[in-house]
Order: structure tokens, then C-alpha cells, then sequence
């Protein structure tokens, strides 16, 4: 690939710009509002100027509902040899493109898996996609050639292909992306009219449940618009959990000695049920989920701190396999959680008073 264009140069369209420009591809930037192609051209992504004939590979950035008619458009241009779309909905948009009549033999469906709570040409950066799955969707219609553009294309980006079904993939991410979003949203909101006492002791559990929460509202309305009959299927799962939980915990009110037993068990199974999917989240280099040793350790909000701790653990020969940052409400200090390998932990909590750093107890 030498040549590409990139249409939407939102968060996804300019990191991947970002990404073939840094490997010597030159990029052709294209947006309804010329000031974001401007701003993605200015962070080195590519250029504004239109290409002179076509490109090697088109990549469609846009919002879902709007990438058959933008595919088409440039499809009927003669804008590239291949085109390719980076939506988080695969099969509405294939549909649409096949009921316009279109030769798809140049097309390919793909979501990057990868994304940030902010948005736009500023948010982006070429790393994005790095380690990251990057789903293809090919149909018995795809050329070879198209399909090995997007494989370059993947591998520039340094991100790992995943080939799939469109509508396989709509209910992957239902799952995995949509129903999160929306759950982290629902609990965020229990929030905005939560009194002030109760929000200050806020603590990492809750941090971590509605991080993604922060997300663009437009943008999820667009994206669920385009996937909402499996993300509601996931939910009235959920629903059902929740009607079930909420029963086991009144249970647990209950005078009744055989309906608190009955409650405890219910709430005790939805935990069980949450161990076993949580331990099938993929861990460290997709392998499974390891049983790590946590070691916590004071920290003072100054410069060079974090630097400091990884350079102690580095000289005892403890290798950090994941690290999080608990942050002390109203002081300027937290908690670093250093995780390792449990036979390594012994060794460096040691090695860390050594050499002065304040050891806790894990927060639960």
C-alpha cells in the first residue's frame, strides 16, 4: 500500500491516518468540516489536497448510518482500488450497500476494537490499534486483493486480525462494547443527584464501572441506533438478573428464616455467575486471566514518582505484569498497585522497604 484516503477524521479515522502516515504511506484526508481535516492534517496525518487519480485503499470513518451512502459515493468516484470501513456495526451497513446495487467484490466491512472515552481529530494517536483486535468481515463476494489491502492495513496499524461474520460480529459487540457502554452509563447516573457526602467517598470500584460513561452521547446514539435489536437482547438478560437480584435482596429482609437462606443463595449465584464470566476475559497477551499478587505501595503525587517505584521493581528482577493508580480523595498521594507474579511479590514488597516506599494493605 503506498496510497490511501481516509474519510471521517474523527478519533479512529485520523489514528489510523495517523498510523499509515508514520509508515510511509501518503494519506489523503477527506471530512464534511474541512476544520477537522485540517486538524488531523496539522498532527501529521496526512494531507487536505485531493489524490490525483485512485488510491490503493479507501477507509471509511464515519458514524454507521452514514457509511453505505458515503461507500457508495466514493464507489461510484472511482476513488480506490479497494474501500473499507471501520464502523461498530457490520451488517446493517452490507445490507445497505448490496440493496444499492453496488459491486462489493472492492468492498470489506472491519471494526477496530479500539477506541478512547474522548473524541475527534485531537484524541487520536498512531498507536491506537496496537495489540488491539481488528475484526474483518469479508463476504464470498470480496476480492483477494481487497482482503489482503485490509490485512496490510491491519498490520501497519499493528493491531491483530480477526475474521468474522457481519452479523456474528453485531452480536459480539452487543455483548462485549454496547451493553457495557450502556450499564456504565445506567450506573453513572445513579450519580447526578446523589448527595455530595455520598459521591466524596468514591473509591476505585466505582471508577472503574463508569469509566467508559464518559463517552460521547451523539456518537452512542449512533452507534446503538445501528445495532439495537442485539444489544436489547443482551439487556433483557440483564434485566432478568437484575429483577432476580432485587428479589434475593429483599429476600435477605425477609423475617422469614427460609427466604433469607433463599436470598443469599440468589445473590450468592449471580456472584458465582460473575467469577465465571470474568475469568474468560482474555489476560495479558490474550492468554487467560492470571492469578496475580498485588502489592501496594504509598505514592506521592510528584514527578519522577512512578518512574522511581518501576526502576526499584526493575533492580529487584520483578517484572510488572499490570499496574493501577488508586487516588487518595482531598490529598495529593495514592496508592500504587503493582501486580506480579505471586512467587515475585515476597521479594519485592521486600526490596521496596528497602529502599523507603510505604507498603499497604490491597484495597479490596
Amino acid at each position: 500500500m503506498r496510497t490511501a484516503v481516509v474519510i471521517g477524521t474523527g478519533l479512529i479515522g485520523t489514528s489510523a491516518a495517523l498510523a499509515l502516515a508514520g509508515r510511509g504511506v501518503t494519506v489523503h484526508l477527506v471530512d464534511h468540516d474541512p476544520t477537522s481535516a485540517r486538524t488531523a492534517a496539522a498532527r501529521g496525518a496526512g494531507t487536505t489536497e485531493p489524490p490525483e487519480g485512485p488510491v490503493d485503499l479507501a477507509v471509511v470513518a464515519v458514524p454507521p448510518a452514514h457509511v453505505a451512502a458515503t461507500l457508495a459515493e466514493a464507489m461510484r468516484a472511482g476513488t480506490a482500488r479497494g474501500y473499507l470501513d471501520v464502523a461498530s456495526v457490520k451488517g446493517g451497513p452490507q445490507r445497505e450497500l448490496a440493496a444499492l446495487g453496488l459491486d462489493l467484490t472492492s468492498y470489506i466491512g472491519s471494526h477496530p476494537m479500539s477506541g478512547r472515552e474522548r473524541s475527534g481529530p485531537l484524541a487520536a494517536t498512531a498507536d491506537l490499534f496496537e495489540g488491539r483486535p481488528w475484526v474483518l468481515t469479508p463476504t464470498r463476494e470480496t476480492d483477494t486483493e481487497v482482503l489482503n489491502l485490509a490485512l496490510e492495513l491491519v498490520a501497519l496499524c499493528r493491531a491483530v486480525p480477526v475474521v468474522m461474520d457481519a452479523d456474528a460480529h453485531d452480536r459480539a459487540v452487543a455483548l462485549v462494547s454496547h451493553t457495557p457502554q450502556l450499564v456504565s452509563s445506567m450506573v453513572a447516573a445513579r450519580l447526578e443527584d446523589a448527595d455530595d457526602t455520598a459521591v466524596r467517598l468514591c473509591g476505585q470500584g466505582i471508577r472503574d464501572v463508569t469509566r467508559i460513561a464518559a463517552s460521547d452521547p451523539r456518537m452512542w446514539v449512533e452507534i446503538l441506533a445501528a445495532n439495537p435489536g442485539p444489544v436489547a437482547d443482551v439487556l433483557a438478560g440483564v434485566a432478568a438478573d437484575l429483577d432476580e437480584t432485587v428479589r434475593a435482596l429483599r429476600g435477605l429482609q425477609s423475617a422469614d428464616e427460609e427466604k433469607r437462606r433463599d436470598g443469599a443463595s440468589g445473590v450468592a449465584d449471580v456472584l458465582r455467575r460473575g467469577n465465571a464470566g470474568r475469568a474468560r476475559v482474555p489476560g495479558k497477551h490474550g492468554a487467560a486471566p492470571a492469578a496475580y499478587e498485588t502489592v501496594a505501595v504509598l505514592i506521592s503525587d510528584q514527578p519522577g514518582e512512578l518512574a522511581r517505584i518501576f526502576a526499584d521493581a526493575g533492580r529487584a528482577g520483578v517484572n510488572v505484569e499490570d499496574v493501577r493508580i488508586e487516588h487518595a480523595t482531598g490529598q495529593q498521594a495514592g496508592l500504587v498497585q503493582l501486580m506480579v507474579e505471586p512467587a515475585a511479590a515476597p521479594g519485592l514488597s521486600t526490596a521496596l522497604r528497602e529502599r523507603g516506599w510505604s507498603l499497604r494493605q490491597r484495597p479490596e
